[in-house]
């Protein structure tokens, strides 16, 4: 129901912007479509490999690995597969909206998303040549271990 609502907000939006000015609504579609050519790759590759994943794996065995009671080497496992994971984030939510009703728990699929957006193993290389050692691995360890702190905190909203 809210998606049905946010594409009804986003298509009266477009209805407005088109009567105002045609020619910045033209536009600005032109543009949005070459954003969206320049991501579907990506996000057709990550859903193509959450979809063998899933495949692969039954929801037991998602349950059992990233499940709520998999309890903290659930979380771990999560946040350092996130941690060396290059991914956006527009492909990211949708992934983990996946395995969650797949039997991922809430506070495993935290920790996921917060490494993967604030750790960068595989960036890591380019953050030292820009920041230095010291400062780019500082930033990493407690970016990483602060991840913990936001999957346990969501964890506990959603069980609130």
């Amino acid at each position: 129901m809210d998606t049905l609502v946010m594409y009804m907000l986003a298509g009266a939006g477009i209805l407005v912007s088109w009567f105002v000015n045609k020619q910045k609504t033209m536009m600005a579609l032109k543009k949005a479509w070459k954003a969206f050519e320049g991501i579907l790759p990506q996000f057709i590759t990550v859903l193509f490999l959450v979809a063998v994943v899933l495949a692969v794996l039954d929801t037991e065995t998602v349950s059992q690995l990233l499940g709520k009671g998999s309890g903290f080497i659930g979380v771990f496992i999560a946040s350092v597969v996130g941690a060396i994971t290059l991914i956006p984030g527009f492909v990211a939510f949708p992934a983990a909206a996946a395995l969650l009703q797949n039997g991922a728990g809430a506070t495993q699929m935290a920790a996921f998303i917060s490494s993967l957006m604030m750790v960068g193993i595989v960036t890591l290389p380019m953050e030292i040549q820009y920041f230095g050692k010291r400062t780019a691995i500082f930033r990493n360890v407690f970016a990483w271990l602060f991840s913990f702190i936001v999957a346990y905190f969501v964890g506990w909203v959603v069980s609130v």
